[in-house]
């Protein structure tokens, strides 16, 4: 009875050297294969290939690409990953990259460690960085500049106004002007102003919008505005907004709409409302900002602003694919997203 001989363990490849030693091939030839040149007979970029099987090999792609050949490569930072928001466009960006056979290297960026993000992506030899969601504005126009002078093409998606910026963002004045037309239409001319308090740009450009709407109907904003925040910093925007509208409540006076600052703090204002005995619509209305799903949750559906997150990740990837290879524009590009207003159930004319 024959016995069979115990297969032969297939040896650890550490290097590209013991690799093409272990294919029986000039390190040379190996290397042309790796890299796709032509010129090669076809049994040699099989023996290549079914190497790469038997071994397991993976090439140091960085290593080739230090020999000049692009990395196709694009590092992504972002601020956090608790913004539902951020997440569906790091995650759209990601998908509309890899469609075009590039990679993405992601970091999220504390304040004060941006530095060693921007220098391990460009040791990486990544072919753009793109910025999404809002960061400290120093240190992002810090990164920015730098980039530019290294001639590393970049994108900041979402943070308007940082200097010398190649920008795609939503046009978040424009979004809270649609919103108040919409409400002054219904005959609301006072308003209650939920979680407002942040000191980012983003909420501050969107509260003066809201202001400078009132104005702009011959109303005194002061009169017509009342600033509704937590007294304690926000751990949870659904409970934060729920303990805001019951506040308000408790101490009359009430407006007649509601803008909140995002879909979380106005869907837990509602329930807050509902909570203390307060109909929506019909005696006080109620508009978030995202539009996220959980917008159809309540009862009634919640008004909201939608980003036009597919757009927005669309004209950035037709923004920043333009850039590889080639020197920095003398003057950055900014494109500014239209928002759409959803209207539901929330919003209602005015109590009379």
């Amino acid at each position: 009875m024959s016995t069979s001989q115990p297969k032969k363990p297939t040896p650890q490849i550490r290097s590209s050297t013991e690799f093409a030693r272990y294919v029986g091939l000039a390190r040379t030839t190996v290397s042309r294969v790796l890299n796709g040149q032509p010129g090669l007979k076809p049994k040699t970029i099989e023996r290549v290939q079914r190497a790469i099987e038997e071994t397991g090999f993976v090439p140091n792609a960085y290593a080739l690409h230090l020999k000049g050949k692009r990395t196709a490569t694009v590092g992504i930072c972002v601020e956090n990953l608790l913004t539902p928001p951020v997440v569906r466009k790091l995650a759209a960006l990601q998908h509309q990259l890899r469609e075009k056979n590039f990679t993405s290297l992601i970091e999220v960026i504390e304040a004060g460690h941006g530095d060693k993000v921007i220098r391990h992506f460009l040791s990486m030899r990544v072919e753009a960085v793109v910025f999404i969601g809002h960061f400290n504005e120093d240190e992002l126009t810090r990164h920015v500049a730098e980039l530019t002078q290294r001639e590393t093409p970049h994108l900041v998606i979402d943070h308007f106004g940082i200097k010398g910026a190649n920008t795609v963002t939503l046009d978040r004045p424009r979004a809270m002007q649609m919103l108040m037309d919409h409400l002054f239409d219904l005959g609301h001319r006072r308003f209650g102003l939920l979680a407002f308090n942040s000191q980012a740009r983003s909420v501050r450009d969107r509260l003066r919008a809201i202001h400078e709407s009132i104005t702009a109907r011959g109303l005194s904003s002061e009169q017509c505005t009342v600033a509704l925040d937590g007294e304690y910093p926000r751990t949870n925007d659904f409970e934060e907004g729920r303990r805001i509208a019951r506040t308000a409540v408790e101490r009359g006076n009430l407006p007649t709409a509601f803008i909140a600052v995002n879909d979380e703090v106005a869907i837990g204002a509602m329930r807050g409302l509902q909570e203390s005995g307060v109909r929506v619509p019909e005696d006080i209305s109620i508009a978030g900002f995202n539009n996220l799903d959980v917008c159809l949750m309540p009862t009634p559906a919640l008004t909201s602003i939608d980003q036009r997150i597919e757009e927005t990740v669309q004209d950035a990837v037709e923004v920043l694919l333009p850039q590889l290879g080639q020197p920095p524009a003398a003057k950055a590009l900014v494109k500014m997203i239209e928002p759409l207003l959803v209207v539901r159930g929330s919003t209602g004319p005015a109590k009379s």
